[in-house]
């Protein structure tokens, strides 16, 4: 079935077709639409889910915490400070191996005050065993929303989902959406139970090789997520990167999110003059798409939509860690600050001629 969505609505459609029991929402632009869509077919009897309305982000992970803990298939959303605001609870769900999904709606991380995308918010989850996607469009955001709930019930870990503020959450685009799953997203294996009558403890006070333990099996589960990926039978295949034009590539562009369809208009218009440039687009950061960086044998540019003070983008340097290639960095897009492309034809001719500097502009 073709439908006329927003990056957010078809979050919410996602939801609605994984028959999500559980949904815990606090407003924050530009995500909330999302969780009102939600609220609507909830009230529609579309959606046969409790829905939670809290009085912080802290307490909307809090309580999918204590749904998912219960049994329940649940889900949340959110951005930029309301991320950071439940970014405790991140790590009680990951470590309490609960798989919640959770869709991010990227923006800029104040102050100033902004409300336009960046990608730093999604990144402050990168150490704390939740696995994470970014999305493209809208398409890519129902997709990946779906098998978020099918791989993180497979390896009981929390699943996030980014879309670009705006540019895929507010931007109306044709979504094919399944008419039926059927079987895709079976009924939830639930890894352990809280419940009257089954007395356990889930997150005590334990001796200190636990939490070593913990963080050993959780990389252990991380590492099976590309194949769970790859073969999860859903009506689309996927990987955990998009590979443009890589044939026969010189020049490789990472980056990931909304721009890098700007980007492969980009590459388009270098390739018929005669540049040979491809792209690995990440469309998962975790677990970090390692197989594709380290068999690179290029020249290297990440184009990053955030930054670590002191150290520039965190997806170069990631990649600088793992490529063995000439690997070149730069930031741009901060605060939602448009590049289009004319900008990244101008960027990627700069990186050929190796004149291209650490900012964009």
């Amino acid at each position: 079935m073709r439908k006329i969505l927003t990056g957010n609505y078809a979050v919410a459609e996602a939801v609605k077709l994984a028959d999500v029991e559980f949904i815990a929402a606090y407003p924050i632009t530009p995500q909330t639409t999302i969780v009102e869509r939600l609220a609507e077919m909830v009230e529609r009897g579309e959606l046969n889910a409790e829905f939670v309305r809290v009085e912080s982000e802290h307490s909307a992970l809090a309580a999918v915490y204590g749904a998912s803990a219960g049994g329940l298939r649940a889900f949340t959303a959110t951005s930029s400070h309301g991320l950071l605001y439940m970014y405790e609870m991140c790590w009680w769900v990951a470590n309490s191996r609960l798989p919640v999904v959770m869709a991010v709606v990227t923006r800029t991380i104040g102050p100033p005050w902004n409300i336009h995308t960046e990608h730093t918010d999604i990144l402050t989850l990168r150490d704390t065993g939740w696995i994470i996607a970014m999305s493209e469009n809208a398409q890519e955001a129902l997709d990946l929303t779906l098998l978020g709930f099918k791989i993180a019930e497979q390896v009981n870990l929390p699943f996030a989902i980014g879309l670009d503020g705006f540019q895929v959450s507010h931007t109306a685009e044709v979504v094919d959406v399944p008419e039926s799953l059927d079987g895709f997203l079976p009924k939830r294996e639930r890894f352990f139970v809280i419940e009257p009558g089954n007395p356990i403890t889930v997150g005590g006070l334990t001796e200190n090789e636990c939490s070593m333990t913990i963080r050993k099996e959780m990389a252990k589960d991380m590492e099976r997520v590309g194949e769970l990926v790859r073969n999860s039978g859903y009506v689309r295949d996927y990987d955990l990167v998009e590979e443009y034009r890589m044939e026969d590539a010189e020049y490789v562009v990472i980056s990931m999110g909304a721009w890098c369809g700007d980007m492969k208009d980009a590459i388009d218009i270098l390739r018929e003059k005669g540049v040979q440039i491809g792209m690995l687009r990440l469309r998962f950061v975790r677990p970090f798409p390692k197989e594709f960086v380290e068999k690179l044998d290029c020249k290297v540019l990440v184009v990053d939509r955030n930054y670590s003070v002191g150290l520039g983008g965190i997806i170069a340097t990631e990649v600088k860690s793992i490529a063995n290639c000439d690997v070149h960095g730069i930031v741009a897009g901060l605060g939602g600050v448009d590049v289009g492309v004319d900008d990244f034809v101008s960027m990627f001719r700069k990186f050929v001629r190796g004149e291209l500097k650490g900012w964009w502009p």
